[in-house]
């Protein structure tokens, strides 16, 4: 199912709330409210409401969310109720990082495909994933992976998305400094660390 008039901070936030609720399972707890969880989360109760008033009324009056339910429907909102492959673009030092980084299996990710230019990196393994040639990325259209993380630099970000988006990729995360043109049924996230962490020292 798509929810295309759900707005995206909302999406945005559903991975928040249910890497809270896997804590809050492994800790013992069955159920909470609104207010519980806002607190874990440092989002005010009616939005978290909202949030979820959007997909269904998953809490009962005077008990709260049930936590395991609510972890279950949060997966198949997000589609995280079965393994999700990404692909690789850029093994570089972020990349190599990214690879060996457990975080993603908490969300059902796996990394099954990596792929870079470096003649010296290509045919070496990653972990268990053996490095491939980005020449050959649209191998992608036939191994049912539809996600891909960009680490590659600006100067090759866009014409390395076009090779994407043709090869099937819908969804991407881009860690490269630079806008990405694409078309409006692919999904971009864009996040970079060097530029959010210059807006810090107007903080401090």
């Amino acid at each position: 199912m798509r929810y295309r008039k759900i707005p995206s901070e909302t999406i945005r936030r559903l991975p928040m709330y249910f890497r809270a609720l896997v804590f809050l399972e492994k800790n013992q707890k069955d159920y909470i409210s609104s207010s519980e969880l806002a607190e874990f989360v440092h989002i005010k109760p009616p939005q978290i409401r909202k949030d979820f008033s959007y997909f269904g009324a998953f809490g009962t009056k005077g008990i709260g969310y049930d936590i395991k339910n609510l972890i279950n429907e949060i997966q198949s909102i997000l589609k995280l109720d079965s393994p999700q492959k990404a692909a690789l673009i850029g093994a570089g030092k972020l990349g190599t990082a990214l690879c060996l980084f457990p975080g993603f299996k908490a969300y059902g990710f796996e990394i099954s495909a990596i792929f870079d230019k470096d003649p010296d990196k290509i045919g070496k393994k990653i972990g268990n994933t053996t490095i491939e040639d980005v020449a050959t990325v649209d191998s992608l259209t036939q191994r049912n992976i539809k996600l891909a993380i960009l680490a590659v630099p600006a100067n090759t970000a866009q014409s390395t998305t076009a090779e994407l988006v043709q090869a099937g990729i819908t969804g991407i995360l881009n860690l490269s400094p630079c806008y990405l043109d694409v078309p409006p049924d692919v999904k971009v996230v864009t996040i970079d660390i060097a530029m959010e962490l210059g807006a810090l020292p107007y903080y401090i």
